[in-house]
C-alpha cells in the first residue's frame, strides 16, 4: 500500500504535436508501454459525487487498485494497493470483491460498500515517461469510448515550480495551452455523450 499526493499538469496535443514532442525528446518506440485503466463506481455514482475515482490499472509488469480523492489545489490523494493478476482478473469478471487493504478501508470510511462497485469501462493508454527538470514528463496516447486523444503530463512534487516549468516547456516548443481534464473525467464525459 502506498498513499501519496499527486500533482500533475496536463495539456492536450494534436497528433502532429505529439510526434513533434516525441522527436524533440528522442523518445523511442520501445519506450512506450500499454496500460489499461478499468474504472469503477456504484450504480448511484457515489464516487463521482465525491469527485473521486477508483481504477484498476494493468500494465505488463503490475496490477494495482487506486482510489483518487481531491485535496487542496490541483493535488489528489492517491491510495494504492497491489493486486495479483488473478485478483485483478477476478474483480474485473465480477467473481471476487476487492481484497482487504488500505483502498477497501478508505472506501468504507467514505461509506461505500465495495460489493456495490461495478466496472463502468476501460481506458487504454500507450505511455512513455522521461525524467525532466525534477519531475516526470509523460507522453500519453489514449483510447476510450470510441474516442482517442494525445496528452502531455508533467508530474511534480511542487505545484508552483512545476507549473512554471511546464508552461515554459509548452511555450518554448510553441505548443498551445489546452488544459486537459483528468482521464476519468474525459472518460465519463465520453460515456455520457455516447448515451445521448
Amino acid at each position: 500500500m502506498s498513499q501519496e499526493l499527486e500533482i500533475e499538469f496536463k495539456n492536450l496535443l494534436t497528433p502532429s504535436e505529439f510526434e513533434q514532442l516525441i522527436a524533440h525528446f528522442h523518445v523511442e518506440p520501445e519506450a512506450f508501454h500499454l496500460q489499461h485503466n478499468h474504472y469503477f463506481d456504484t450504480k448511484e455514482q457515489a464516487l463521482r459525487h465525491l469527485k473521486s475515482g477508483l481504477r484498476i490499472r494493468q500494465t505488463p509488469t503490475k496490477n494495482e487498485v487506486t482510489l483518487k480523492e481531491p485535496t487542496n489545489g490541483i493535488a489528489l490523494t492517491e491510495t494504492t494497493d497491489s493486486l495479483t493478476l488473478d485478483e485483478a482478473e477476478a474483480i474485473l469478471q465480477g467473481t471476487q470483491d476487492f481484497p482487504e487493504g488500505d483502498v477497501k478501508n478508505r472506501l468504507q470510511s467514505l461509506h461505500i460498500d465495495s460489493k456495490e462497485l461495478q466496472k463502468i469501462g476501460t481506458l487504454s493508454t500507450n505511455r512513455a515517461e522521461i525524467k525532466y527538470k525534477g519531475g516526470l514528463l509523460v507522453f500519453d496516447y489514449s483510447q476510450y469510448a470510441d474516442q482517442e486523444d494525445y496528452e502531455l503530463e508533467y508530474e511534480v512534487q511542487d505545484e508552483v515550480s512545476g507549473r512554471f516549468i511546464f508552461q515554459e516547456l509548452l511555450q518554448s516548443l510553441h505548443v498551445p495551452v489546452r488544459p486537459a481534464k483528468k482521464k476519468l473525467a474525459r472518460f465519463m464525459q465520453a460515456i455520457q455523450n455516447k448515451k445521448e
